[in-house]
């Protein structure tokens, strides 16, 4: 399955030239055109394992930090998020996050954070470091906040759990002008023209 414009060529009879050739070389077999289903979430560790050299698994150093940076955002346009997974041997994962249900604005801020550490334990990172510009966030899964809100201690229940997977975890604020490409990701998933 390919997203080449081979079905025209396989449907049309009168092509010229080394098509025609093509054409008929190929008529011998049972060849269907089948056009290429969506991506779903898999890709990004499908991606990072496709990338990398066969044979053995690669391991990743424990020593060896990723970086994650996150964001979110939510408007009358849409719910997104956008993240940034950064790793060792210059790895660089950058997605914008479109969502499929209506999200307050901390939901928003959430979202990308859980994603971000799937795709990192997917992966296979030991130590990450995650960034977000949202202080109730990360004041929350760092203990300084309470999570009152059921639905922000859903959220902070489900973070702690992921922070088990990883031998170093730390969730840090850094200022919106420091995150600006993942906001500029996440603007563009919640607009309804990116992300998916």
């Amino acid at each position: 399955m390919k997203d080449l414009p081979i079905q025209k060529v396989l449907q049309k009879p009168y092509v010229f030239g080394r098509m025609v050739r093509w054409a008929v070389e190929l008529s011998k077999f049972d060849i269907q055109y089948e056009p290429r289903g969506s991506i779903k979430g898999q890709v990004y560790a499908d991606f990072v394992a496709e990338l990398s050299p066969r044979g053995a698994p690669q391991e990743v150093e424990l020593g060896s930090q990723w970086m994650l940076s996150v964001d979110g955002s939510s408007n009358q346009q849409g719910s997104g998020a956008g993240i940034v997974l950064e790793g060792p041997n210059v790895v660089l994962i950058e997605q914008p996050l479109r969502f499929t249900f209506k999200a307050s604005h901390n939901q928003a801020e959430y979202e990308p954070l859980i994603a971000g550490m799937l795709l990192a334990r997917e992966i296979g990172a030991q130590s990450l470091l995650a960034k977000s510009d949202s202080q109730l966030v990360t004041r929350q899964v760092t203990g300084e906040y309470q999570a009152k809100d059921p639905q922000m201690a859903a959220y902070l229940r489900y973070v702690e759990v992921l922070k088990g997977a990883f031998a170093a975890f730390e969730l840090v604020h850094v200022p919106r002008e420091q995150n600006a490409r993942v906001d500029l990701l996440a603007k563009l998933a919640s607009s309804g023209k990116g992300g998916r």
